[in-house]
Parts: C-alpha cells; sequence; structure tokens
C-alpha cells in the first residue's frame, strides 16, 4: 500500500477529520492486507521513480497503527519542509512486519527494484550488508544535512557497520524494560528520594522486589509474559547473560562461543524470580499486559513500544532501564533503523535527497519519542520538551548501554533465531527442565543455525 504525500507548496487535505478517516485510518487498519505484496505485483513494479513521479522519494516501512500515524506526522513535517528547508515529495509503503517484510525487501533489492529508503531493524543488518543488499551511507553527505557519528551513543553506532563501513543510520533505540506502579513501588520501599526506580545491584536485590512488590499489591509482584512468545524469554536472557560481562558470539560455520557458565547463571535466576509465586511463571505476553494494566502486579517487563497502552490504563506509570543485577550495566534493545537498499545504478540527485531525508526525519524524533522509542539522535534529548516526557526521560540512559542480538545473517527481530532460543527457556521456566538442560539446548540450536548456508553470502 502508497501513500504519496505532497511536495513543500502543495496543499494538503484541508479537512483533518477527512484525513484522518480516509488516509491515515484506512491506511492503518488495512496495512495488514494491502501491504502482502504477492511476487507478481512486486516484480512488476518498475522503478519508484516511474511509479510515483520522477520527484517522489520511494520509502519503504513497517509501521502500523500508533507508529505509522507518528510516521505520518513526521513525513508530513519534512514533506513540507520543517525548519524552512526544502521540502519533499514522499511515496510511502507500509509492509506487514516481521520475516515477510524482510524477504520482500531483500527481493527488492536482489531484483532491481527497491526502494530509496527503508526501515530495517539494526539487529537484522549482518543478514544484509554482507551480501550486497544494501548500499552504504556517505557520512560527508550526511554531515552536509546536519547528521553524524557523534549524534549517536557508541553502543548503538558501532552496530551501524560492516567491515567498518557505515551501512544504516539508526532512527531510535526501543529496548526491553520494567514498568512499574509508583504507588506499589513506594509502598514496597523500591523508590529513590526522586521518585524514581532505585538501583538493585545483586539477582537477590531482584527477588526481594518481587517479594515487596506482590505485598504491596496482594497480588503479583513483576509481569513477565513469554509463554508461546517467540521473543520474550529470548530478550529477557540476552539482557541478563550481558550483564554477566560474557560474550555470545555466533561465528560463520560455528560452532556457537557461549560462556556456558554464566548462561546457567542466568538461566537459574529466571526460574528462582518466577517461581509461580510472588511472580508468575505461566503467563503469556497479552495476559501480563492485561493484568498489569489491570492493577494486579507492581512490575511488568516489556517493551518500551508498551508505553501508549499502558498510559490508557491509568494506573500511576512509571517506567525504567532494565535494572541491573549483575557485573555489568546493560539494556537488551534493538533499533529502528534506515537503509539505502541496493541499486546497481543509483541516480546521485536521487540518492543525495535519500541523505537528506534521512537527516531530516531525525531531527523529527521528538514526535516519535511521544510513543515511548528513545531516539537515536542524541541533540533530540537534549532538548527540554524531551526531558518533560515522562517517564520516557526516565529510561533514556537505556541507550547508552544497549545490547542487540550478536551479529549474524539468521539472528535478529522476528527471526527464527529468536523463536529458537525462547523454545528451552520457556520449558526452563515452566519447571519442565533445569536451567543447564535449558542452556546446551540453547547451544545446540545455535549451532545447527550455524551449520546452514548463508542463502546471500
Amino acid at each position: 500500500m502508497s501513500s504519496r504525500l505532497p511536495a513543500r507548496g502543495v496543499p494538503a487535505a484541508s479537512d483533518p477529520v477527512r484525513r484522518l478517516s480516509r488516509r491515515r485510518l484506512l491506511r492503518h487498519t488495512m496495512a495488514g492486507t494491502g501491504a502482502l505484496l504477492a511476487a507478481g505485483p512486486l516484480s512488476g513494479c518498475a522503478s519508484p521513480a516511474s511509479a510515483s513521479g520522477a520527484s517522489a522519494l520511494s520509502v519503504w516501512d513497517l509501521f502500523q497503527g500508533g507508529d505509522g500515524m507518528l510516521m505520518d506526522d513526521m513525513i508530513e513535517a519534512v514533506s513540507k519542509g520543517a525548519a524552512g528547508a526544502e521540502g519533499f515529495e514522499v511515496d510511502r509503503t507500509i509492509l506487514d512486519w516481521g520475516p515477510s517484510y524482510y524477504t520482500k525487501l531483500a527481493m527488492s533489492a536482489a531484483g532491481g527494484r527497491a526502494s530509496d529508503v527503508a526501515a530495517m531493524h539494526l539487529s537484522r543488518l549482518a543478514g544484509y550488508a554482507p551480501g550486497g543488499l544494501v548500499d552504504a551511507f556517505d557520512l560527508d553527505l550526511l554531515a552536509e544535512f546536519g547528521v553524524t557519528r557523534k549524534d549517536f551513543t557508541p553502543a548503538v553506532w558501532a552496530r551501524t557497520q560492516h567491515d567498518g563501513t557505515v551501512y544504516a543510520i539508526p532512527l531510535d533505540v526501543h529496548p526491553f524494560i520494567v514498568f512499574y506502579d509508583k504507588e506499589a513501588a513506594d509502598t514496597a520501599g523500591l523508590l529513590d528520594s526522586s521518585g524514581e526506580l532505585a538501583p538493585m545491584g545483586s539477582p537477590e536485590a531482584l527477588l526481594d522486589a518481587g517479594k515487596a512488590l506482590a505485598e504491596a499489591t496482594g497480588e503479583s509482584g513483576i509481569l513477565f509474559g513469554h509463554v508461546t512468545d517467540t521473543a520474550q524469554n529470548w530478550r529477557l536472557f540476552a539482557g541478563l547473560y550481558a550483564q554477566t560481562g560474557a560474550e555470545f558470539t555466533l561465528p560463520d560455520g560455528g560452532p556457537p562461543e557461549i560462556d556456558i557458565d554464566a548462561a546457567v547463571r542466568v538461566v537459574t535466576l529466571m526460574k528462582q524470580f518466577f517461581d509461580g509465586r510472588t511472580n508468575p511463571n505461566n503467563l503469556d505476553y497479552n495476559g501480563a499486559l492485561a493484568a498489569f494494566t489491570g492493577g494486579r502486579g507492581g512490575m511488568a517487563m516489556l517493551g518500551e513500544w508498551e508505553l501508549p497502552t499502558l498510559k490508557q490504563s491509568g494506573i500511576p506509570l512509571g517506567a525504567a532501564p532494565f535494572p541491573q543485577v549483575f557485573e555489568k550495566p546493560a539494556v537488551y534493545t534493538d533499533s529502528h533503523s534506515f537503509v539505502l537498499p541496493h541499486q546497481e545504478n543509483p541516480d546521485p540527485a536521487r540518492r543525495r535527497e535519500a541523505h537528506r531525508y534521512v537527516a531530516e526525519i531525525l531531527k523529527q524524533s521528538l514526535t516519535w519519542a511521544s510513543a515511548g522509542h528513545i531516539p537515536a539522535y542524541q541533540p533530540v534529548l537534549a532538548e527540554p520538551e524531551y526531558a518533560a516526557l515522562d517517564p520516557q526521560s526516565s529510561y533514556a540512559d537505556a541507550a547508552k548501554v544497549a545490547v542487540l542480538d550478536p551479529p549474524n545473517w539468521f539472528v535478529g527481530a522476528g527471526s527464527n533465531f529468536q523463536n529458537r532460543m525462547c523454545q528451552p527457556l520457556q520449558s526452563a521456566l515452566l519447571g519442565n527442565t533445569s536451567a543447564e538442560k535449558a542452556v546446551r539446548q540453547m547451544v545446540r540450536e545455535a549451532d545447527a543455525l550455524l551449520r546452514q548456508p548463508n542463502p546471500v553470502a
């Protein structure tokens, strides 16, 4: 599904109600159907310019619902020429998030029918840059438009590269964090003098926090939905494992390089924590979310992207980076980023406009932050308007200690790797296997994936 936004000087629809109902609402409610581009339409489209007019910049992304509407607003701002800049004509295509999106992105790049700009989870870059499916950014050109590597945290910027060349520009950092009921946390004695969640510093402190919150709420302590989920267990494990200081490395061809003792230590804590009493061990994702919004738990381990839903619940909401309980600060995260899908002979003028578009969208990141995402472009974090965002500004430091999936072609958001890691972890949390057996199964699963040939190598 495509949407063409007006260039500067071209009037938009004058009736805002009509625009919401006919442009924005229809697009986002139908995105799941219209975005399922079959091989015929995908292979049959011409170049982005001929499909939408020579001046239209073709952009692919996977932002639907509330995020999609915010991206609409950001694109509309840059299309009109925000802050006095020259505007754009943008042809935006919204695709279903998940494996299908990345398959279509790869097909379009390999088939010579790629968009000018596309969104990609930074954790997926290792499956695209080595195979030539995305093109490198010109950092001098980005700097001309006011964006440099110094505008990003080193933890995130390090993952934008392959062989020392930058192939992705981060839009945000979206970490796995904790949300909490401020009143329950206060009763449980977990807040510092400023009313924020106090540091924990040890596994024992995390266990005690769960018990204290259960007592404060009269129900559950900390909620975590993982049953049949394809990512949640991995998010929790990966963040805690990184806090031990151990490396989780997946070299091509294998075997995986995983610190078994550190991994067992982490899974043992997970089993102790989600003991089925103060912290339920058998919730699915929606069950945990519903329990927290319904006041049946004092804290929830979730992605920051749930902030809009949680704000609607009416609970006195606080949020914080995932607590450090082992030796090293680390928060599991990912990043929505922009890439330049490979084009055999890109037009220099269009490539220049693609760089300018990415830079201008980054400068609109305060809008993006309203949904909970941490802007990757650091100058936005320094604005007073961002500091006033509650609770977003409370967990912004998570970007400084961000840890992403280990780089490999089969790893990243929506990947089968995450799903295969989650299954033995789920078995351990449900009490069906030991921590050591779960870790050994994770190693076997990783080894099996490493033995598969890279389809784009």
